[in-house]
């Protein structure tokens, strides 16, 4: 399961503390200055995202037009569809402040992750010509549906427990992310798929010849973010991070047909929980300024 692999990935993070503890225990105190306040951090390292994922089935509408005389619907939903999100890796980049020896803000960025949506079940109107323009999402043929590129900035506030002498510290943090995706470019066989199905029939029935085109979109959102982690002092500046996050993130995800002349023949939409668990291991560096 993928909060299995985040777990499992947190627990190799943790692992790796108390070797950096072994080797830090042989600074002198003097030398061992551990995050404190007025300190800067910068934070290099990776991030492993699985989403805890769930999604309603798929809402259609169409611009039935002729065909609404064999009884196609023009709103429908589609039960037994949804969609998934696989996991990603990225690098993660990080800016934290210490206000306090205890209390730090903190900036995550670094390179956006990249996803890939697959779909479960069968979008199709009832009525005599619904056979005619439904589409397996589940079909292998058109898995990967879609590809994504998601921007997650995070702004967080953390508290660091033990003093700033110690050289394990655990913390906790909370904070804030603004969500948006790009590039989101459909499976070939997906549109393919979509066009001669859904789009060719309903161009024909609405009397616009030619060739259809398909579109894909995801919504932004802000969404809350809970962490927790520890970090082992390695020296005067350098530290080693183990972290867990979790973000209350959903979307809006939508893919429409259009004709050769513009007019919008289908609209199909889904709200996906992506919920993303990511499990980072950190390499930090603290400075005064």
């Amino acid at each position: 399961m993928k909060t299995h692999r985040s777990l499992k990935a947190f627990a190799a993070c943790l692992a790796l503390l108390p070797a950096a503890h072994s080797f830090a225990a042989d600074d002198t105190q003097a030398e061992s200055e551990p995050a404190s306040a007025g300190r800067h951090m910068v934070q290099v390292g990776v991030f492993h995202l699985d989403t805890l994922d769930s999604s309603d089935p798929l809402h259609t509408t169409l611009k039935p037009g002729a065909a609404a005389l064999l009884g196609v619907q023009s709103e429908f939903d589609s039960p037994g569809t949804s969609a998934t999100v696989s996991s990603s890796n990225t690098l993660a980049l990080i800016y934290s402040y210490f206000v306090t020896d205890h209390f730090a803000l903190k900036f995550e960025g670094g390179i956006p992750a990249k996803f890939r949506l697959y779909g479960n079940g069968i979008v199709a109107p009832t009525g005599p010509a619904g056979a005619l323009i439904n589409v397996d999402l589940g079909d292998p043929a058109n898995n990967p549906l879609a590809e994504v590129t998601q921007w997650s900035p995070v702004f967080m506030v953390q508290y660091f427990f033990r003093d700033p002498q110690k050289q394990i510290r655990p913390y906790v943090g909370v904070g804030v992310t603004y969500t948006w995706f790009t590039g989101i470019k459909p499976d070939q066989d997906f549109e393919d798929a979509l066009n001669n199905k859904f789009g060719t029939t309903l161009a024909l029935a609405n009397l616009t010849p030619g060739q259809t085109t398909v579109d894909a979109k995801a919504s932004s959102d802000i969404a809350p973010v809970f962490n927790l982690g520890v970090s082992a002092e390695l020296s005067k500046h350098w530290s080693l991070s183990g972290s867990l996050s979790l973000s209350l993130l959903s979307t809006t995800a939508t893919i429409s047909i259009d004709a050769a002349n513009g007019d919008r023949l289908v609209t199909s939409k889904t709200n996906l929980d992506l919920n993303p668990l990511v499990a980072a291991l950190l390499l930090g560096y603290r400075f005064d300024m």
